[in-house]
């Protein structure tokens, strides 16, 4: 199978008969294999039963229903592991991402050598105070913090090779980041193809400005999960151990100081320093122990799913 297309959504009823219609026209003129994956987070309109109509006609689509809202993440997690294709698309399914673009991301991955290939809306038709101004402030960071040279982080529509989308793990909100996450598996050849945007034809946007702030927490978290996920205690073991050595020294030093140079001064107690070095290495003991504790974590973690499916076809 050439594509397979993974658009996860949320109450998008009117607009899915025109999108599956678009990419049918587009894939059927290039006569490109493909398969269709909607993956309904836990709508509460009648997208699922679209979905289902839309099934009966066309044998490629096929979808994955939730039994509640789980989040975009969790949508694209499931569709990456059902998909077929040598490529993967991902789009949103409000027809603000085009079809059209398929031919040029399936090229750039197949024929071109790329490993992933993020779409970039360079104009946009959202609101400029409430969206464009933020985004371009959050890609600007995303770029700084991750390494990752895309100047649109948060475009859905994305190609990537098959191999790349079985070798990630999407999860929590972690959905802007997976060219950050590909590159952290070891896939390099990261692309990016400016792709039209069009206004929302149907509906209201799912997102609010609450999505900026998580975004930026959830980089800071991939930022120190890429560094030291797979070894927490060289973190929290090395910073652990210089507030405990520091404070052990402080007090070391209070102790010889007492005893030996000025023995008839106020009580250790007394003094600021103590509690000082006490609190150093209590701090130090509690930092150690959540290194030795994520590694045990690590060691014994298992893979449970973090959604439920209802129903597929």
């Amino acid at each position: 199978m050439n594509i397979s297309v993974v658009i996860p959504l949320l109450n998008e009823q009117e607009s899915l008969p025109e999108l599956c219609k678009w990419i049918e026209k587009v894939m059927q003129s290039h006569n490109f294999s493909y398969e269709i994956l909607f993956v309904d987070d836990g709508s509460t309109d009648q997208s699922w039963n679209t979905i289902l109509q839309l099934s009966k006609t066309n044998s490629n689509i096929k979808g994955i229903k939730f039994l509640r809202n789980y989040g975009k993440s969790q949508g694209l997690h499931a569709g990456f592991a059902q998909a077929q294709g040598d490529v993967v698309i991902t789009m949103d399914a409000d027809l603000q991402d085009s079809p059209d673009e398929i031919p040029d991301l399936y090229n750039m991955v197949m024929n071109q050598g790329y490993d992933l290939v993020s779409g970039w809306k360079k104009k946009r038709y959202d609101s400029v105070v409430a969206k464009n101004l933020p985004s371009k402030l959050f890609n600007w960071a995303a770029r700084k913090i991750s390494g990752v040279k895309l100047n649109d982080f948060n475009c859905g529509l994305k190609a990537y090779k098959n191999i790349v989308i079985k070798n990630i793990e999407v999860s929590g909100e972690m959905h802007r980041y997976i060219p950050v996450l590909a590159k952290n598996a070891g896939f390099s050849k990261i692309g990016e193809k400016v792709v039209i945007h069009q206004a929302r034809k149907y509906g209201s946007s799912k997102f609010g400005m609450d999505r900026f702030v998580n975004g930026f927490l959830d980089l800071i978290t991939i930022w120190f999960i890429s560094k030291f996920g797979k070894r927490p205690m060289h973190f929290f073991g090395l910073l652990g151990t210089m507030m405990f050595v520091i404070g052990f020294g402080l007090a070391l030093y209070l102790g010889i100081d007492k005893l030996f140079i000025h023995t008839k001064a106020r009580l250790i107690t007394e003094r600021p320093q103590f509690y000082i070095a006490l609190t150093s290495m209590i701090i130090g003991t509690q930092l150690f122990l959540a290194g030795f504790l994520g590694e045990i974590i690590l060691r014994t973690k298992n893979n449970e799913e973090r959604y439920k499916i209802s129903e597929k076809i």
